[in-house]
């Protein structure tokens, strides 16, 4: 073969590999979030299906995960990039004090939250003895220990159940629990029945379970467009929601699932969320020379996990917030 012919022949290969290796990039740049079910994620919707991902120069794929160590094993192995979860989810899950960073705050549950007890079950301190399910190591243990402790009980005061939220309030229905710990939509669905009533909801605690995006340390230093990318693209579909509700709601009930596909039924459970805007959030994070309120939910969180042996590191808030990536 002549020379000509091997430069034409490489160039053939090349050129024959260039659709995969484009794809390859493509999917290595894909950054995947992570998220459970729950109404307070719709605006991740707005975003993909709005294209603002896109307009930011971000490729994004949202995917839904129950449960949360599963999520957070596959952010330490690199297969997602970023987990949209609970504040006290996150600092239990911590490898190292600097592991993880908050991000941006997306939303606090304002209702969206409650303990579901049966009709004799009138005050928290009824709880004592009784058997009460929830999500292991989730926003709902956290929130329930620190019921609890206002209450002066802890979890050595209540019979455990673990279980994923639908199947706790799947089995507070059939009567097999006491008290269920759940969130939308299953709180909504599941209040219903006759045996049973709305204990406590998150309305009298507000900040206390606050959404977030969190990110290995490590990614985010070395994918800070990205990153920014992302916030942006979640202050512009909370800004779209505030000035079309109705179309907002029609991509979020259609996308987040778990029973909440009718949009009344969504619109009706968002009134126990509040979303996060870049207003909000700043106030929110604050700085490290004047912090905000959220440093006082992690707070709240490294102490409730502290106190029961739970946390694989000692951490402090000013390890885990950063507001790098709030005004970008």
């Amino acid at each position: 073969m002549t020379g000509g012919a091997v430069k034409r022949a490489s160039l053939l290969i090349v050129l024959a590999a260039l659709p995969m290796l484009v794809a390859a990039a493509a999917a290595a740049d894909t950054v995947r979030i992570a998220h459970a079910t729950w109404v307070g994620f719709g605006p991740l919707y707005i975003a993909r299906d709005r294209g603002l991902f896109k307009k930011n120069g971000v490729d994004v794929a949202l995917m839904t995960s129950e449960d949360a160590s599963e999520r957070f094993a596959a952010l330490g192995a690199d297969r997602i990039q970023m987990i949209a979860g609970s504040v006290a989810a996150g600092v239990l899950h911590l490898a190292t004090p600097g592991d993880l960073k908050y991000v941006a705050a997306l939303d606090d549950s304002d209702g969206g939250d409650g303990i579901l007890a049966r009709r004799d079950i009138t005050t928290l301190a009824a709880l004592r003895g009784r058997t009460v399910g929830f999500n292991d190591g989730s926003a709902a243990e956290f929130y329930l220990n620190v019921l609890l402790a206002k209450a002066g009980l802890s979890e050595r005061d209540i019979s455990i159940e673990r279980m994923s939220e639908a199947a706790a309030g799947q089995a507070f229905t059939a009567g097999r629990l006491d008290a269920a710990v759940i969130r939308q939509p299953w709180l909504s669905r599941d209040r219903a029945t006759p045996s049973g009533h709305l204990l406590v909801d998150s309305a009298t605690t507000p900040g206390l379970i606050t959404d977030a995006l969190i990110v290995r340390t490590g990614w985010a230093a070395s994918h800070p467009a990205a990153v920014a990318a992302v916030v942006r693209s979640w202050n512009e579909a909370v800004a779209f929601y505030a000035a079309h509700p109705d179309d907002a709601i029609q991509i979020m009930a259609r996308a987040v699932g778990g029973g909440t596909t009718d949009p009344a039924a969504f619109k009706a459970m968002l009134g126990g969320v509040r979303f996060y805007d870049a207003a909000a959030n700043a106030a929110f994070f604050g700085t490290p020379a004047r912090p905000g309120p959220l440093y006082d939910t992690v707070q709240a969180a490294i102490e409730i996990w502290s106190s029961r042996g739970m946390l694989r590191v000692a951490a402090t808030p000013a390890e885990l917030i950063t507001d790098s990536y709030l005004s970008q």
